[in-house]
C-alpha cells in the first residue's frame, strides 16, 4: 500500500539518536553510528521523530510501505522488557526537544525557595525556556520557535557575565555553541533556524577573544543567507565580565 512514511537522509544525520529515542514504536535504530528505518510496519507515520532531529534529516514521504502493525509494535515493545531492555532505542534521552513553562515567581517566592535549597535569598531563579541549548543539538523546526527572540551565544558568556540569566536569557529561546572547540560551521544549521520560522530578533552574545568571531559570523551569515530582514544587535562581553558595546 502507498502511504505516509518516513524518510532519513544519511548525509544529514550526526548520529546523536535523538529520533531513536523519540521514536516509541520502536521503529528507528541507530545502524554505524546513523539514524536507520529499522522497518516500515513499526512507523506510525506520525512522526514524533521529526522535531527532535537537530539537522532536519528526516522527513515525510509517500511511497509503497507495508502497513502499521500496532500489534508487531507492542509485541517488541513487550520482549524488550521481558529481556530487560530499555525503551529508548539510543541516544541521551535528557536531549529530548521540550519547551520549559516558567512560573511567574514573585520575589518572596523566590528569596524562599532559595533559602529552603540553601542557595541563599539573592539566588536568581533560570530564565531558560526551552531544551536542549547546544546548536548541534537544537531542533530546525520546534514550537517554541515561533515568534521567538533569539539569542546566539558563546558558551562561555554565561561565566563571564554574571546577570546572563535575567539580562540576556529571558523572554529569548537560547542557542549556545563554541566555535572553536565544536567541528564545522554553525551557519547553515542557524540559516535553516531562522529561514523555516517566524523569528522575531536575534541577539548575538560573544566573548571579546578573537575565537569568539566564529559565532557572530555564523549568526550574521544565517541571517543574510535566510533572505530575512528581522532587528538584531551583537553584544561582546569582556574576559572579566563587562558588556564592551
Amino acid at each position: 500500500m502507498v502511504r505516509r512514511i518516513i524518510q532519513i537522509d544519511k548525509e544529514k544525520c550526526n548520529g546523536c539518536g535523538l529520533c531513536a529515542a523519540a521514536c516509541h514504536e520502536g521503529a528507528i535504530g541507530m545502524v554505524e553510528g546513523k539514524a536507520k528505518l529499522l522497518r516500515d510496519d513499526y512507523c506510525d507515520g506520525l512522526g514524533d521523530c521529526l522535531p527532535t532531529c537537530p539537522t532536519g534529516a528526516i522527513t515525510f514521504v509517500e511511497r509503497e510501505a507495508a502497513a502499521y502493525d500496532e500489534a508487531a509494535v507492542l509485541a517488541n515493545k513487550k520482549k524488550k522488557e521481558t529481556a530487560g531492555e530499555k525503551t529508548l532505542p539510543c541516544g541521551c534521552p535528557g536531549s529530548q526537544s521540550k519547551e520549559i513553562k516558567r512560573a511567574a515567581y514573585d520575589e518572596e517566592t523566590v528569596r524562599e525557595n532559595h533559602k529552603a535549597e540553601g542557595l541563599g535569598e539573592k539566588a536568581q531563579p533560570s530564565e531558560l525556556r526551552q531544551w536542549p541549548v547546544q546548536i548541534k543539538l537544537a531542533p530546525v523546526n520546534a514550537p517554541y520557535f515561533e515568534g521567538a527572540n533569539l539569542l546566539v551565544a558563546a558558551d562561555c558568556t554565561a561565566y563571564a557575565y554574571g546577570s546572563f540569566h535575567q539580562d540576556f536569557v529571558r523572554g529569548k529561546v537560547t542557542l549556545i555553541g563554541c566555535p572553536k572547540l565544536d567541528e564545522g560551521d554553525y551557519s547553515e544549521k542557524l540559516t535553516e533556524i531562522i529561514s523555516r520560522n517566524n523569528i522575531k530578533s536575534l541577539t548575538i552574545v560573544r566573548m571579546e577573544v578573537p575565537c569568539c568571531g566564529g559565532i557572530e559570523h555564523a549568526a550574521v551569515t544565517a541571517l543574510k543567507n535566510s533572505g530575512k530582514f528581522i532587528p538584531w544587535q551583537v553584544v561582546t562581553i569582556s574576559t572579566d565580565g563587562r558588556i564592551l558595546d
